[in-house]
């Protein structure tokens, strides 16, 4: 489960475009943040992605992706060129295929080979001719489904959504967001040549006239339990009512964002399905892994990322594509896994009620998230490249030094854990399997 937004710059306060995400899966499933630089590959070259080996194009792209740690794909990332892509499982009436491609690595093969948003869109769609989506997309439990993806750049952004090998795309005209739902109904851009016929072979509706994507293609039994509407809605009323004055901070705020039955304690004591700052916990099986916020345009496009789950506790930090910078490499897989459990176990000790300072440590790291949009904000295109180096360590390095100062001051504590008995359960049972 994920929802994710866009705001182009017709509709942002300093005019660049702004691409956000929280990314739902599975609590204990590790979220990697890597870097995998540009190459050039040898003809006739082959790539494995999760399930299966296709061609390898000659020329790939520097990318940064955010990726559970067991796929080759990604659930969120930028390239070199400004592109973003995210993407979301969404229900369909189209039998599942055998193990292919995810959307996952369709989103990675996209950032690697393409610069423009419709570039992407069109590779995706060429792909999933090619060679079909399919596969688990579950870390411990199996879990399928098809995919819709936001593709951005600095200029434009398309909503592509597939059931199975059929699609239809919308270009963005200023603000949206796409969430686990099939979104796209009669008006749309592009469209798979057979979309329409097969729904009408199907007797999903009788004419081309009756035609409705989002309509005839959904599982509505599974999308409505999906909890995707109440955050689609959230995601959408809110660009709406901010459009043209839409920050960095907005998108921020946004994916902090709970339901109204989840405040105060409520929070951390129980599960909301219905929340963009999705909570997991009893029959509800997801959990936002990784928070990711973009902004493409001037001075450099810019990143913030907070490394770790929840972002409702979390600190997001600026990021750019730089020689020296903190993202991980392919190479580091254990060392981006340990940056992320360490932010993982102060989620748990928070759920613990360990942290007994807690109001404390997010007032610190609030500040220091504050204290980096304003660093950020003097910045210019003129500005040294060892200066966008030095505030991104500099932010980076003041995060991790709280955590750990918190972290190594709470795993003593006696604490309790919150909630009802299952809920209590459910988060001891997943602790446990982490091995924290």
């Amino acid at each position: 489960m994920c929802d994710t937004m866009v705001a182009l710059g017709s509709a942002t306060k300093d005019g660049n475009t702004i691409f956000a995400k929280n990314s739902d899966r599975q609590p204990n499933e590790p979220l990697l943040m890597q870097r995998i630089p540009g190459q050039t590959h040898a003809e006739g070259a082959q790539v494995k992605c999760t399930y299966i080996t296709i061609e390898q194009a000659r020329e790939t792209y520097d990318v940064l992706l955010l990726k559970p740690s067991w796929m080759w794909g990604a659930e969120m990332g930028a390239n070199e060129f400004g592109l973003n892509i995210g993407n979301e499982a969404v229900f369909t009436k189209i039998k599942q295929g055998p193990p292919s491609l995810l959307g996952m690595d369709l989103l990675r093969l996209a950032l690697e080979r393409t610069k423009t948003s419709l570039e992407a869109l069109h590779l995706i769609t060429d792909l999933l001719a090619k060679y079909g989506q399919g596969g688990n997309c579950g870390y411990e439990k199996r879990f399928v489904y098809h995919n819709s993806f936001l593709i951005a750049d600095r200029n434009s952004a398309w909503v592509l959504e597939t059931a199975g090998p059929y699609w239809v795309a919308e270009r963005v005209r200023d603000v949206r967001a796409i969430s686990n739902r099939l979104s796209i109904g009669k008006d749309y851009d592009l469209a798979h040549p057979d979309v329409v016929s097969y729904a009408i072979a199907r007797g999903w509706c009788k004419s081309a006239s009756d035609f409705d994507f989002a309509r005839c293609y959904s599982n509505a039994l599974i999308t409505r339990f999906s909890g995707s509407r109440s955050r689609h809605n959230t995601c959408s009323a809110r660009l709406e009512r901010e459009k043209g004055k839409i920050t960095v901070e907005t998108m921020m705020s946004i994916l902090r964002s709970h339901d109204e039955n989840m405040g105060g304690k409520n929070v951390f004591s129980r599960p909301s399905l219905g929340s963009v700052c999705m909570h997991g916990g009893g029959l509800v099986g997801d959990h936002t892994t990784g928070s990711y916020v973009a902004s493409l345009g001037e001075p450099r496009d810019t990143y913030w990322v907070t490394g770790g789950s929840t972002p409702c506790i979390s600190v997001f930090k600026p990021y750019w594509f730089t020689d020296n910078d903190v993202a991980f490499r392919e190479d580091q897989q254990q060392e981006a896994l340990d940056y992320w459990r360490l932010r993982e176990e102060f989620h748990r000790l928070v759920l613990q009620n360990k942290v007994l300072e807690l109001e404390k440590h997010l007032g610190e790291g609030a500040e220091l998230e504050r204290s980096s949009l304003a660093v950020v904000a003097t910045l210019t295109a003129k500005t040294d490249l060892d200066r966008f180096l030095e505030i991104m360590q500099q932010a980076w390095e003041a995060e991790d030094k709280l955590l750990k100062t918190t972290v190594m001051r709470s795993r003593a504590n006696a604490g309790g854990w919150r909630g009802s008995l299952r809920f209590r359960r459910y988060w001891q049972k997943q602790t446990e399997k982490l091995g924290l």
